[in-house]
């Protein structure tokens, strides 16, 4: 089998070069507690109550709620549209971060211009992190979110019949372990799910995962680091459940209709491939999306080039099918 990387889209390829320290290609675990800490910083900055207002067309609040069963309380922002009827479809955001980085403001950049163009409720949820907190304390943390949010919807003006999970990166792994721990416990059904570049192997050994071994965003070891931080010396054994890793679940029947994208160039692409073809042999229903010469995450780190913006258009046309709206 060959190794040889595929080529970088030009355009985001000098994007890439121009990051250089403020996006690393890896992560070890001892930096992690220093990459915590860029939060505020490049490419990292997070949106403020204020940002996530769009000029005053939602309301933004921040609300804490029963987390899991013995666990603390967990941390919910909510943007609910402030000039557009309700009920209204909500968006169940998981933010990304390898398990390891990252709070509920990150990537809702992405969420709240979805919502304004077709005037969602935006729920995000804080969950807490490996490896202070491993497997399955953020998978539950977000279950418990979305069972607040389905309980509680009237009085945030959404929709509990019409929730969208969704998340990229290890928000994307969470946004798809979701969908399949409500089906299997019979919890709030969502009508979608947006997994964009979704984190869904613990194993680690596809041949995009070796290709892109020290290029691009998030390379093998990032993802050795994440993965570990959450299933620790389980990882890549026969014990690892799916709502961890849910590459790992043996059904993909029965689960709410997804949009998966990837890069061409990342460790995850050929996971998302394959979950995607997997969701279909199960007579499911899956939006692939693979785009040539992308590299992990780029439509938030290069939002400008023609790539991303063709990438998120087609997250928002998915999304106009999806509610016949």
């Amino acid at each position: 089998m060959t190794t040889t990387p595929p080529p970088f889209d030009p355009e985001l390829a000098a994007a890439l070069a121009v990051m250089g320290e403020q996006a690393p290609t890896t992560l070890l675990p001892e930096w992690i507690p220093m990459a915590r800490g860029l939060g505020d910083d490049g490419p990292f900055e997070l949106p403020t109550n204020e940002v996530l207002s769009r000029d005053g067309a939602f309301e933004v609040e921040e609300r804490s709620v029963p987390g899991p069963e013995g666990a603390p309380d967990i941390s919910l922002i909510i943007c609910r549209p402030t000039s557009v009827p309700g009920p209204r479809p909500v968006v169940y955001h998981t933010h990304g971060g390898g398990m390891v980085l990252g709070n509920s403001r990150m990537g809702m950049d992405l969420t709240m211009e979805w919502a304004e163009e077709l005037g969602l409720v935006v729920v995000s949820v804080e969950y807490r992190l490996a490896p202070e907190h491993p497997h399955p304390a953020p998978v539950e943390d977000c279950y418990a979110g979305l069972l607040w949010t389905a309980e509680n919807a009237k009085d945030i003006g959404a929709d509990p019949d019409r929730i969208i999970l969704a998340g990229g990166s290890a928000g994307g792994g969470l946004a798809a372990a979701l969908a399949l721990l409500a089906r299997d416990r019979n919890g709030p059904r969502a009508i979608g799910q947006m997994l964009l570049y979704p984190m869904l192997d613990d194993r680690n050994d596809t041949p995009s995962a070796l290709q892109m071994a020290g290029l691009g965003i998030w390379d093998r070891t990032a993802n050795d680091t994440g993965w570990t931080a959450l299933l620790g010396e389980a990882r890549g054994t026969a014990d690892v459940s799916p709502y961890a890793a849910p590459a790992r679940a043996e059904d993909l029947s029965g689960l709410p209709p997804a949009f998966i994208d990837v890069g061409s160039a990342e460790t995850f692409r050929d996971e998302d491939v394959a979950y995607a073809s997997r969701i279909w042999q199960a007579g499911g229903q899956a939006e692939l999306h693979v785009w040539p010469g992308a590299f992990h995450g780029f439509d938030g780190l290069a939002p400008q080039a023609a790539l991303s913006q063709d990438a998120r258009a087609a997250r928002v046309r998915w999304l106009h099918r999806l509610l016949g709206e």
